[in-house]
């Protein structure tokens, strides 16, 4: 049987100059998972706009992956936002939802 553990969290593919959000929100009653994806860039403008974006769908869980130093600073907008869990993890260890890549 399937074990949800977060009903509302979001990954977060960070590059150089893009970051690509998505925020998975899983409906208790069906389980059935709505994905929400939005782009920003790296501007600090940007950074803040993603931090707004998470909070207005209630969501403060977020993970996303050590790739080169690019993570540091979306890493340290987010944890400025009260409530906000931000896990880094090594890529090898992150695995992308079969079908939903687009890049």
């Amino acid at each position: 049987m399937l074990t949800i553990h977060r009903f509302n969290c979001a990954g977060l593919d960070v590059h150089k100059n893009l970051i690509v959000a998505t925020i998975g929100i899983t409906h208790s009653r069906t389980l059935v998972t709505e994905y929400i994806q939005k782009e920003f860039s790296t501007l600090n403008f940007d950074l803040e706009n993603l931090k707004n974006w998470l909070i207005e769908h209630d969501c403060f869980e977020v993970c996303m992956e050590s790739t080169g130093k690019y993570w540091i600073p979306v890493f340290n907008v987010l944890e400025t936002a009260e409530k906000m869990n931000v896990v880094l993890v090594h890529p090898k260890y992150v695995k992308a939802i079969k079908g939903k890549k687009n890049r």
